[in-house]
């Protein structure tokens, strides 16, 4: 029974081998997935929350008038809560206090601000400590999501990883170690942004991710970690890239009529929102100027009056773009 069967399984199986193209099955074409997009609505208001990367952002307005274009005709304006140093903990904005008190101080400011996005991007000093504290760092996430959540409901969120960094000539130290640790931190953020339900930009793939050995470019940074005028120019092109979004092509003259406005409006917000006498203001010697605190929201209007100068020189380019 065997030997009659084995031959003609052979058999079947050359025939089958043998066929002819056409009578063998075929896999059809998959369809493209459709590149995913984050979807900003028309007034929406967007939040940047994090360490130097971000706050830095506001000395080149390099991300908003990109992210301004890429949008259209939809309209959204844009704050910079960001705090060079600060930690999903609060240190930084703590000032003299405990990092309760930093949290306290972005609980205020959301409350004011009632964001409806909220673009995050912290965990950059864990490249110096070997992933050692990522478990408390994740936590300290998840606590910070659960505070925006309360004080600015339904508002959509966004995850970025830190970029890289940059090993440049000697005197500077070798990063390459601190770059293995954000490309783990990056995996770890990814796994993170899922499981909290947000969008997730990967910034450290996006700006080139860890340095290829022997390929050596013009440096985007100042130092390895801080980035430059054309650091942040790619960094921005790199975060509308992974919102999904597409910028028209503008050459850099054509921008520099938002980006002028941007710098007015970040600098009046500022001021708002980080007065330097802040401590006389509302602090612990408030009793010597505090009545003067009342002239802080006297920033808003002109605030306001920024955003629509943005709004105004975007369209009009915009529209120059469209009789071209």
């Amino acid at each position: 029974m065997i030997r009659q069967f084995v031959p003609a399984f052979i058999a079947a199986l050359l025939t089958a081998t043998l066929l002819p193209a056409q009578d063998q099955a075929v896999t059809p074409p998959q369809p493209k997935q459709e590149k995913a997009i984050f979807e900003f609505q028309d007034g929406d208001r967007l939040v940047l929350l994090g360490n130097t990367v971000f706050e830095r952002e506001q000395r080149y307005a390099c991300f908003e008038p990109r992210l301004t274009l890429a949008l259209g005709e939809t309209k959204i304006t844009v704050r910079n809560l960001a705090w060079s140093a600060d930690t999903v903990f609060g240190h930084a904005r703590s000032y003299f206090g405990p990092p309760e008190e930093g949290l306290q101080r972005l609980t205020a400011h959301l409350d004011l601000l009632k964001p409806t996005v909220v673009m995050l991007c912290y965990g950059s000093e864990l490249a110096f400590e070997k992933l050692g504290g990522l478990p408390d760092f994740l936590t300290g996430y998840r606590n910070l999501l659960e505070l925006i959540r309360k004080h600015a409901p339904g508002a959509r969120l966004v995850i970025v990883s830190p970029p890289p960094l940059e090993t440049l000539p000697p005197p500077m130290p070798d990063l390459t170690d601190a770059n293995k640790s954000l490309s783990s931190l990056r995996d770890a953020l990814r796994k993170f942004a899922t499981s909290q339900n947000t969008w997730f930009i990967d910034l450290f793939e996006l700006m080139g991710g860890i340095p290829k050995p022997g390929v050596i470019s013009k440096p985007l940074t100042d130092n390895g970690v801080h980035y430059t005028r054309e650091g942040y120019e790619k960094l921005s092109s790199c975060l509308v890239e992974g919102l999904g979004l597409s910028a028209p092509i503008m050459a850099p003259a054509e921008l520099e009529t938002i980006r002028r406005e941007v710098l007015a409006k970040d600098e009046l917000f500022f001021n708002r929102w980080r007065p330097q006498n802040e401590t006389y203001l509302f602090g612990f010697r408030k009793h010597e100027q505090g009545q003067n605190a009342k002239e802080i929201p006297m920033f808003d209007p002109l605030i306001d009056q920024a955003d629509a100068r943005i709004q105004a020189a975007k369209m009009q380019l915009l529209q120059s773009k469209k009789r071209l």
